[in-house]
């Protein structure tokens, strides 16, 4: 396999097809881990990936700002103690350069690089029904012909670029966040334009105010801020977080949502008085423990949700006193409730639209509808020029990813047009009429959106591991979910999610940011530890649900 591995520029196209036991698309969180626990089964793998190194997200979003909003010392592996004390982080909440330098450090630590295919794009997948095996192509023509393909292609990895008529003809630079230029870019000086004011609008924003020439941000859809505490860590914080590893390893996968925290109040048992002192002490806390840990009741109770709401709405608001930026940047009451969008943490964030330099631009009754080669046009006819367009205007989160792919199950169907109609999975890891395919980071799975990610990546790579494992024992190739356990899944997944009031506001959330995609709440809403506990129970009893072959 050694031939194959050497990145895009020069190396060689196979001229016969790579037989492996499991092919993974990804070498990010989730692909490394696979990679590792399915090479030690003794499985012949390899990992294929767009990027030129590791890190997936970690790669790609190397935008100005880009940093972690969940706590270093718990976005890690916990499956191996030593690999976990062996890497120190700076500080809280580090930044791209330093998550990318951690990711390195997994991919050498395992000695990953060897079964890693860098700078390749899969760009089709065939299931062949007579030999029970998927044939695999990539945009240099490769081809891989595997029994297991393994969609380790992440949540948040299929950007919206296209999203302006026009864009095409803008003669200053132009980019998606998530497609930054590797190379050095000077802002010095120039007109800057930022389209959207999402987690990663707003860390885009707040880094790059000071550095800009002129700086025109376009706000459609205000969202409610928790302010970031960001500490450094000296040796006394090391030797605290390293010394929590049995707790964390023990707590984090039990949680809600994955992180260290837990919702442990009930809004009704507590007085007012007590109510405010819960969300005073948590947004104090400088990370999400608002969002993750305050009161459950905001996802169920609309009272519940616009009395949190307005307090957050009341801390922003006493920043920015300008009524004109209040507007603008502060969701109303009619717009949607605190936690139901994703919540960005954020450093002066708010503080930044005081300067003399920075322009907040409404453009929700006054879109943008055209790029021109000069800059942006507003409906009524505005035109701002710029030099620079950044687009904050996120992602087809979820299935986006694998959809882009050209993936034909049993009898020729297509993933594309079949989650074009309805976005089905079963436990968020396979999908019924694709056999031997398994994902993660899918819809109706808690990693689609709502966890720390490399808690719920572990469970779902663990969980195929073993499935596979059992495969083996048994002397099986073939596994699909049957149509009845698909749709058993589908339905809890639904009733879960439509009880809370994230199912009724529009976000990426539920795929509303994408023309034409189905509506559905992507991510499952039952909790990170309920989830893992329903994915164990299917394991223990045998896989009944899943068709062996």
């Amino acid at each position: 396999m050694d031939a194959i591995v050497q990145g895009r520029d020069g190396r060689p196209v196979q001229s016969e097809p790579v037989v492996l036991d499991a092919l993974i698309i990804g070498a990010g969180v989730a692909g490394l881990y696979q990679l590792h626990q399915l090479r030690a089964q003794g499985l012949k793998v390899l990992a294929v990936d767009a990027a030129t190194d590791v890190g997936g997200t970690w790669y790609w979003n190397r935008y100005p700002g880009a940093k972690f909003d969940s706590e270093s010392y718990i976005y890690q592996y916990l499956f191996d103690e030593k690999l976990y004390k062996d890497w120190t982080w700076s500080e809280r909440f580090p930044g791209q350069p330093e998550i990318e330098r951690w990711m390195h450090y997994i991919a050498d630590r395992l000695d990953l690089r060897r079964d890693l295919l860098l700078s390749t794009k899969i760009t089709e997948a065939r299931w062949d029904e007579a030999r029970g095996r998927w044939t695999v192509t990539s945009d240099l023509g490769d081809v891989f012909d595997t029994q297991l393909l393994i969609g380790c292609c992440g949540m948040l990895s299929a950007p919206l670029e296209e999203r302006f008529p026009g864009q095409k003809n803008f003669q200053g630079r132009i980019f998606h966040t998530a497609r930054w230029p590797r190379e050095p870019l000077d802002l010095e000086g120039k007109r800057v334009g930022v389209v959207g004011v999402g987690a990663t609008g707003i860390q885009v924003i707040q880094t790059i105010a000071d550095k800009v020439g002129d700086l025109k941000v376009f706000i459609r859809t205000p969202q409610y801020v928790l302010p970031m505490k960001n500490p450094k860590y000296g040796p006394e914080e090391e030797k605290r977080y390293k010394a929590r590893f049995e707790e964390l390893k023990g707590n984090l996968p039990h949680t809600f949502t994955g992180f260290e925290y837990d919702f442990i109040h009930t809004w009704a048992d507590l007085t007012p008085e007590q109510r405010l002192a819960v969300l005073e002490e948590v947004h104090a806390d400088g990370s999400l423990k608002l969002w993750l840990a305050s009161f459950a009741e905001m996802f169920f109770d609309a009272d519940v949700s616009e009395e949190i709401s307005e307090f957050v709405r009341g801390k922003m608001r006493a920043r920015l006193k300008d009524p004109k930026l209040i507007e603008a940047l502060v969701p109303g009451p009619e717009d949607y409730g605190f936690g139901t969008h994703r919540v960005p943490l954020e450093t002066n964030y708010l503080e930044v639209y005081h300067r003399p330099n920075v322009e907040a631009i409404n453009v929700r009754n006054n879109p943008i509808v055209e790029i021109l080669p000069e800059g942006v046009k507003l409906a009524d006819g505005t035109v701002h020029e710029l030099d620079v367009i950044i687009l904050a205007t996120g992602f087809d989160a979820g299935s986006g990813a694998l959809s882009r792919i050209d993936i034909r199950g049993r009898d020729g169907r297509s993933l594309r047009e079949d989650w074009s109609r309805d976005i089905r999975t079963a436990l968020g890891m396979m999908v019924h009429g694709y056999p031997n395919l398994l994902i993660t980071a899918a819809p109706l799975a808690p990693s689609a959106a709502l966890c720390n990610m490399t808690t719920c990546l572990q469970q779902q790579t663990e969980w195929i591991s073993n499935l596979v494992a059992h495969l083996r024992a048994g002397g099986h190739k073939v596994v699909e979910p049957t149509a009845e356990f698909e749709e058993a899944w589908v339905r809890h997944h639904d009733e879960t999610a439509n009880a809370n009031l994230i199912s009724k506001t529009n976000s990426w959330y539920v795929g509303s940011n994408v023309p034409g995609k189905p509506r559905r709440v992507l991510s499952y809403t039952g909790g990170v530890g309920t989830y893992r506990q329903k994915c164990d129970e299917v394991a223990q009893g045998g896989y009944k649900g899943l068709a062996l072959a």
